[in-house]
């Protein structure tokens, strides 16, 4: 079976095959390394890494590669006010980008290029631009896209011509120098007083390249000139990956890629996140108020990809308490089974990899594993029963989800078995919409000192505070 997904540029569901029929390829921008990443950073990459271990559970290899972006002006500005060199600066920020992957369980790329590493191809790309008549040199010695010489811009973002002329701009590089049209893109940016020691020799002079240019570079040189998918934040459809399309296919004379794959917003108590709100957080703030990675994994995949996802704390205590349950339903499945089972697919979690090879719908996946849970005792299954669906549930959930529990997250859900039957009671009727049992019930765990907070797909059990 093979993942069915949504094509930016074709605006429809499409099968995720490989052009050479034997590797998927695919590129994913990466982060601009002047600072920590934040949630809405990692909601993409945690959701490219779900996209990556499908592909990878269907059997079909990969090749990931994902570019850092080391050079443009956060990353200058940033390093001349630590007074550090442009490598020192960045390389403690991808240090730490690689531990908060590691720490939200995604998997590095295979390949992982460096813009100032990859400055020759850039050049390169430059000249070829220019030798067509896709691209001029300013008298400053920049050198810009001409935008009029590609007609099909604006064809993965659905702008035409009379939006790019009536003043939409795709200069975003917070940079700007003489050049034939005001929809014209950088290439290459001539060296200013401000750029410090941050600059290289070039046929035009010196500088430094263009940040859309440095993508198409790098996925010319380990991609090739058409590769299979292409990714990133919604964010980067305009002008982002408009400019890639344009430079990359006018250099090449191939079509960029076959798919577009992108993310959308996180929110984040239902408000755009911006420092000024206060709400940009990062992993080790959240580890900070005693939140695992993990539950921040849980909740960055749990919404669809294609909608805005709200993230707030208390999605994080909701996340910690679905994990622990599924935790004690491994072990309990494993208990019956008497030994542990390898991750596989297997009859009972198809209908969660089916949702999810169905546009990577993981919400649904999630649901028809805790309706696996709540419709299953372990302990009246044969042994065979139990490894079999303990081997599926390790499959979705390790192999497909990449999330494992907390360590201590077992103890920290415990609750008295009187108790956890009485939760189970309730949320069966809740299920069912019949609210007055459900309204009975809660009560009655009241009685006994515990609270229940309904959550989407599962609910979590607390103490009842005084």
């Amino acid at each position: 079976m093979n993942l069915h997904l949504y094509d930016t540029l074709s605006r429809s569901i499409r099968p995720v095959l490989p052009l050479d029929g034997t590797t998927l390829r695919f590129y994913c921008c990466g982060p601009t390394v002047y600072g920590p990443a934040h949630i809405g950073n990692f909601r993409t990459f945690v959701m490219q890494d779900v996209f990556r271990r499908v592909v990878e559970g269907t059997g079909l290899p990969t090749l990931h590669v994902r570019n850092l972006t080391d050079v443009d002006d956060k990353t200058i500005r940033g390093a001349q006010a630590e007074g550090r060199t442009l490598g020192e600066f960045t390389a403690v920020w991808r240090d730490k980008f690689h531990a908060d992957c590691a720490a939200l369980g995604c998997r590095p790329p295979h390949i992982e290029p460096s813009a100032v590493a990859h400055l020759p191809q850039q050049i390169a790309m430059i000249e070829t631009l220019i030798a067509g008549g896709h691209a001029y040199a300013a008298d400053d010695g920049s050198v810009y896209f001409k935008l009029a010489s590609f007609p099909g811009y604006g064809r993965l973002s659905h702008l035409d011509a009379r939006e790019l002329r009536h003043g939409a701009t795709v200069a975003t590089d917070e940079y700007e120098s003489d050049k034939d049209s005001v929809a014209d893109f950088a290439l290459w940016k001539a060296r200013k007083p401000e750029d410090g020691a941050n600059f290289w020799p070039s046929p035009w002079g010196e500088g430094r390249p263009g940040w859309h240019l440095e993508c198409s570079a790098m996925a010319l040189e380990y991609l090739g000139a058409t590769f299979d998918l292409h990714s990133g934040g919604v964010d980067l459809v305009f002008p982002h990956h408009e400019n890639e399309i344009a430079q990359s296919e006018c250099c090449t004379g191939h079509p960029l890629c076959a798919h577009w794959f992108h993310i959308t917003h996180l929110l984040v108590d239902g408000r755009k996140m911006s420092k000024s709100l206060g709400n940009l957080y990062t992993l080790d703030q959240l580890a900070g108020m005693g939140h695992h990675a993990m539950a921040v994994r849980w909740v960055l995949l749990n919404g669809h990809y294609r909608q805005p996802l709200n993230f707030t704390l208390e999605n994080l205590a909701g996340a910690r308490s679905a994990l622990a349950r599924l935790a004690k339903f491994t072990d309990a499945l494993e208990g019956q089974a008497g030994a542990a089972a390898a991750p596989r697919l297997t009859p009972p979690v198809q209908p969660a990899w089916q949702a999810l090879l169905d546009d990577l719908n993981v919400p649904r996946a999630l649901g028809q594993l805790f309706t696996l849970l709540n419709e299953t005792t372990p302990a009246s299954l044969s042994p065979a029963a139990a490894a079999d669906m303990l081997a599926g549930v390790r499959f979705i959930l390790e192999t497909a989800l990449g999330l494992t529990p907390p360590p201590g997250e077992e103890a920290a859900a415990e609750a008295p078995a009187e108790v956890r039957a009485l939760a189970e009671k309730r949320w069966a009727a809740r299920t069912a919409k019949d609210w007055a049992a459900a309204d009975t019930l809660r009560a009655e765990l009241a009685a006994h000192g515990w609270t229940m907070k309904d959550g989407k797909q599962t609910y979590s059990l607390a103490p009842a505070q005084d």
